[in-house]
């Protein structure tokens, strides 16, 4: 999902800113780079089985040398490309790397982790540059792999199951399973994120409360890892209960990138789907989306009592309608709450149209936002949408976003709706003329199919929450970043002042997601509650991501500010 946006508080503006294909297998959309290589190589190798001389020969060979080659690529200090490739989406973060490795298969990460291991630098991968904080543009980042090239996406006939590469945008996994099969996956809403680090971390979207996280339906991973004595190999581990590699599948079914060497590709197949028909291994695309937005003023009409009212009644539906196949678990409403100072206020809503009485599903979830005296929206409006226009359209302000890319996201994952303390804490930050005018909120439907999993299934531990809240403030200039910083992490602070400034689990709050990761978590200047941050993100299964990072990554080389910590 994507960085906020000053020019309008959005979904898509305020979240997102996470080789070849197998043998036997069939590749669609997303081949990107690295399969323009691959193509050019097949040309060429056809040109040669034409009698030389022949206008097919002639013309294969003209076209074979016309097709550039991308990677392996290094680029280094003085390269006019090396300056565009330090940061990723938050430009706060500007790393300094010796080389940044851009790679377009396995073979080329296990020569640039080689590389690394025998120099004894610091290595980190890339696949979309999403994340929030520093992991990869840390300036004590020595080298820098670009998996931007691989994202290629396709069926795998041996592994019944879809393979996707992590330098996969959502967008074009989202394009390639609807234009080969028809089918999809419960991921994020957001079509620039790359799949690598959404899919670790446990991504979820706007079809999770009816299909789970993504990681439920994450099959295998096949991962470069390094050894204690520096040996480079390629594994592939699968969620086969028998295979002696299943720890390291369970560790990036919702663990966190970076952790525990490089993801090269994923495959994916729903749990208990039987056959070989493609078409029936993942959950079947909508036909069309609807979509639903109203939208109320923030300004002075937006009192405390209808505000917090209208957000307790948003955290008391979901509560209500969150276990798994209960009516309503189809829909997935976000409130995307501004400040006084952009008056923003809307509720956003999308669901599957083909649901029974899908408009009658919505004009309930409005009334019940809107019961107890809270006021009816000023704008409202529905309909259908095409599902890829849903899932790939860039728009909502992102010519904006390119400039606005310095931000602070801070998050929490929901049991029960807030208490009146935190609503009123909510209420003042928000309410208040001098809060930064980017400053926003988000609190974002989760729950449904996500509970019918243990917490011990995946790295996912909380299962039995019905809302992500996001908190964000975004700026233009470095200038400021100071002063924005100490806002919404002082803003944060008073919203969980009763647990220590932070969401410690209990019958409200259940710690946070780590693909919005939080630095702060971990600095007992902004984390008083005794609670480590660790917790906060894994609950009781850090111990188990510790004990796979020993086995896995033995010399701590894969590590960043919130990396899992080895056993100590």
């Amino acid at each position: 999902m994507d960085a906020p946006s000053t020019s309008g508080i959005t979904r898509r503006g305020l979240l997102g800113r996470a080789g070849t294909v197998a043998a036997g297998s069939v590749a669609l959309a997303g081949v990107g780079m690295a399969g323009q290589a691959h193509a050019a190589t097949n040309r060429a190798d056809a040109a040669t089985d034409q009698a030389p001389g022949t206008a097919a020969a002639t013309e294969a060979a003209v076209e074979a040398a016309t097709v550039p080659e991308l990677g392996p690529v290094r680029i280094t200090p003085g390269d006019i490309r090396y300056d565009s490739l330090l940061r990723g989406d938050n430009f706060r973060f500007v790393g300094q790397p010796d080389e940044v490795r851009v790679v377009t298969s396995t073979e080329d990460v296990v020569h640039a982790v080689t590389d690394a291991v025998r120099a004894g630098k610091r290595i980190a991968p890339r696949s979309g540059g999403h994340c929030f904080e520093n992991f990869t543009a840390d300036p004590a980042v020595q080298v820098l792999l670009d998996m931007s090239p691989m994202n290629a996406v396709g069926y795998d006939r041996a592994m019944r199951a879809f393979s996707i590469q992590p330098g996969a945008r959502l967008g074009e996994v989202y394009t390639a399973l609807f234009k080969g099969w028809a089918v999809t996956l419960p991921a994020g809403g957001c079509p620039d994120v790359g799949a690598g680090g959404h899919f670790t971390g446990g991504g979820y979207g706007p079809l999770s409360r009816r299909y789970g996280s993504v990681v439920d339906h994450l099959y295998a991973v096949e991962v470069v890892v390094v050894d204690k004595d520096g040996r480079v190999r390629v594994v592939t581990a699968t969620r086969e209960p028998d295979d002696p590699h299943h720890g390291l599948w369970w560790a990036h079914a919702g663990g966190g990138g970076g952790n525990f060497g490089v993801v090269t590709r994923f495959w994916f197949r729903s749990p208990g789907a039987t056959g070989a028909d493609p078409a029936k291994l993942l959950p079947p695309v909508p036909g069309e989306m609807y979509f639903f937005l109203a939208e109320w003023r923030f300004d002075a009409s937006m009192t405390e009592d209808v505000f917090t009212k209208l957000l307790h009644n948003f955290g008391v539906w979901h509560e209500q309608h969150s276990v798994p196949g209960a009516p309503g678990t189809g829909l997935y409403a976000i409130l995307e709450i501004g400040n006084i100072n952009n008056g923003t206020f809307t509720l956003v809503v999308q669901a599957d149209g083909a649901l029974p009485d899908i408009k009658g599903q919505v004009d309930d979830l409005l009334a019940a936002i809107t019961a107890d005296g809270a006021p009816q929206p000023v704008v409202q409006q529905g309909g259908p949408m095409p599902w890829l226009h849903m899932t790939t359209w860039p728009g909502d302000g992102e010519g904006g976003d390119k400039l606005f890319r310095r931000y602070k996201l801070k998050a929490a994952y929901l049991k029960k709706s807030y208490t009146d303390d935190q609503l009123h804490a909510i209420y003042a930050g928000l309410s208040d003329k001098s809060a930064p005018s980017a400053a926003a909120m988000l609190l974002i439907g989760y729950g449904g199919q996500v509970q019918a999993v243990a917490p011990d299934a995946t790295a996912v531990a909380q299962r039995d929450v019905v809302m992500k809240a996001v908190f964000s403030n975004t700026w233009l200039a470095e200038a400021d970043d100071a002063a924005n910083v100490k806002w919404i992490q002082e803003y944060y602070r008073s919203i969980y002042a009763a647990t220590g400034g932070v969401p410690v689990p209990n019958d409200v709050s259940d710690g946070s997601y780590i693909n919005y990761p939080d630095v702060d978590l971990a600095d007992p200047a902004w984390n008083t509650s005794g609670v480590p941050w660790s917790e906060l993100y894994y609950k009781d299964n850090y111990q188990r991501l510790q004990q796979i990072k020993a086995v896995w990554d033995p010399r701590n080389l894969f590590r960043h500010a919130l990396s899992i910590e080895l056993p100590a």
